[in-house]
C-alpha cells in the first residue's frame, strides 16, 4: 500500500548528477587514495579570527541564546544595506526592503515558495546553479531553459543575444513567464556583464511585466580590473527586481549560512512572511558576528580573500596549459569553467570526470549537472592551496598522455 504512495515534487526533481562523482570520491578515499578535490565551492581558508572572536564574545552572553527574529535582527539587516550604500551607492530601507538569510540558497528557496503559484512559469539561463531552476520545481512552478551565450576567452555575456533571447523565452512560455533568474558573476561558468545590461534588462521588465531574481553571491571576487555591478544601481530597479548575496564566499563563512535579499517592497514582504512562519532567525551571535564583518571588517575581501583566488587562479592557468589543458582566464568568482581537452571532449563532461578522478585522483564538477548546455565543460573550484594545485596539474598531464596514447593505438 505505502509503496504506491508519490511524492510527485521529489519526482519531477532531475537525477543528482554531482552525486556519482561524489561517491566515486569517498569511495577512492576510502580505499587510502589521495584525492585532490576541485569539485565543490567550499572555501578552505579558516573565516577571519575577528569574526570568529565576536561570535565567541556574543555567545557567551546568555541573553543571546533564545529565539531571534526570523528576518534577520535590526542591526545586521542595517549593516547590510550599508554594504549596498558603500559598494552601490544604493539607499535600502532595513525594515522593508532587507531580509537575513540562512545563507542565499535558503532565501532563494523560500523567496521563491512565497511568490510562485502551481503553473508559473520562470526563466531560467543554462547552465546554472542548479538551485535556480529546482527552487521553482519544488514550489509547483514550471522552468524556461535559455542558453546562456559567453564568450568563450573573456567570459563576457552577449548582452544583446541574452536580451533577445529573454523575448523569445517569453513569447515561448504558456503562460508568460512571470520570473527571470539572473546570476552574474555566474555559477558555474564565471560569465560576466555590465551595469549598462541591467539598465536594459530592467527596463524589458518594466515592458513586458516580469520580475528579476538577481544573484551576485560572488560578487566580491573580481580580477584583473572588473567590478561587478548590480541590479540595485539601475534607477526603478526596486519595482520589479530582487536581488541576493552571501557572505559564504566573500569571508570564508560558509558553514555559518549568513546571507540576505534586497529590493522589491512587495517580494521581500512576501519572504518576510513566509519565514516568519517557518523559522525563527540565526542563532543571534552569527547574526551579530556578521554584522561586525559587514560594518567594522569589510577590508577582508579585497585584502585576503581576492589575493587567494588570484593567485590560485594564475597557478592553475599555467600549470594546467604545461599539463596540455588550456584553461580560459576568468575575471570573477573562485571557479574556472573549463572546456573538456578536445582529446576527450568526446567523453562528455560526467564521464570525462570520473576518469579525471580515477585515473588522475583530480575531483572536478561535470558539467552536465548544471543543465545540457554544460556538457563540454567541468567546473574547477579554486579550493585547493597552489602545491596541490601544481601536483594536479603533474597527474593530468600524465593521465592526458596516456589518454592520447589509448587513442592512437585504439
Amino acid at each position: 500500500m505505502f509503496d504506491e504512495i508519490q511524492f510527485e515534487k521529489i519526482n519531477r526533481l532531475p537525477k543528482y548528477l554531482f552525486a556519482e562523482i561524489n561517491d566515486l570520491k569517498m569511495q577512492l578515499r576510502r580505499d587510502g587514495e589521495d584525492i585532490i578535490d576541485f569539485s565543490m565551492g567550499n572555501p578552505d581558508a579558516p573565516t577571519p579570527q575577528p569574526i570568529i572572536d565576536k561570535l565567541c564574545e556574543t555567545a557567551l552572553k546568555p541573553k543571546t541564546h533564545g529565539y531571534s527574529a526570523s528576518k534577520g535582527i535590526y542591526k545586521l539587516r542595517l549593516a547590510m544595506a550599508n554594504w549596498y550604500r558603500r559598494k552601490y551607492s544604493v539607499v535600502l530601507d532595513p525594515n522593508t526592503e532587507v531580509v537575513a538569510t540562512m545563507g542565499s540558497k535558503e532565501g532563494y528557496v523560500h523567496l521563491v515558495q512565497a511568490i510562485s503559484n502551481p503553473g508559473d512559469v520562470a526563466i531560467v539561463p543554462d547552465p546554472t546553479y542548479p538551485i535556480h531552476s529546482q527552487a521553482f520545481i519544488l514550489a509547483g512552478a514550471n522552468v524556461e531553459k535559455m542558453k546562456l551565450i559567453f564568450d568563450e576567452d573573456t567570459f563576457e555575456v552577449d548582452e544583446d543575444r541574452f536580451l533577445s533571447d529573454v523575448k523569445e523565452a517569453l513569447n515561448n512560455s504558456v503562460p508568460q513567464a512571470k520570473f527571470l533568474v539572473v546570476n552574474f558573476p555566474h555559477n558555474p561558468s564565471t560569465a560576466t556583464v555590465t551595469p549598462n545590461f541591467y539598465k536594459r534588462l530592467v527596463a524589458l521588465a518594466k515592458e513586458k511585466r516580469f520580475y528579476i531574481i538577481s544573484d551576485i553571491a560572488y560578487a566580491d571576487i573580481t580580477f584583473d580590473g572588473y567590478k561587478t555591478p548590480s541590479i540595485m544601481e539601475v534607477d526603478g530597479a526596486k519595482d520589479v527586481a530582487v536581488e541576493s548575496y552571501t557572505l559564504s564566499k566573500s569571508y570564508n563563512m560558509a558553514g555559518w549560512r549568513v546571507g540576505f535579499i534586497v529590493g522589491n517592497k512587495k517580494l521581500i514582504g512576501a519572504l518576510q512572511s513566509i519565514k516568519s512562519w517557518l523559522d525563527y532567525g540565526m542563532f543571534t551571535p552569527i547574526q551579530v558576528a556578521a554584522t561586525v564583518a559587514l560594518d567594522e571588517h569589510n577590508y577582508i575581501p579585497e585584502k585576503q580573500i581576492i589575493p587567494l583566488y588570484k593567485k590560485r587562479r594564475d597557478v592553475m592557468i599555467e600549470a594546467f596549459g604545461n599539463a596540455g589543458w588550456k584553461l580560459a582566464k576568468p575575471n570573477a568568482s573562485m571557479f574556472i569553467w573549463a572546456k573538456i581537452p578536445e582529446i576527450a571532449r568526446d567523453m562528455g563532461s560526467l564521464e570525462f570526470s570520473k576518469q579525471l578522478l580515477l585515473k588522475a585522483g583530480v575531483a572536478v564538477s561535470p558539467g552536465i549537472g548544471f543543465g545540457k548546455y554544460g556538457d563540454e565543460y567541468v567546473r574547477i573550484a579554486l579550493i585547493e592551496n597552489e602545491k596541490r594545485i601544481r601536483q594536479s596539474a603533474k597527474n593530468i598531464k600524465k593521465f592526458l598522455k596516456e589518454l592520447n596514447k589509448e587513442r592512437k593505438n585504439g
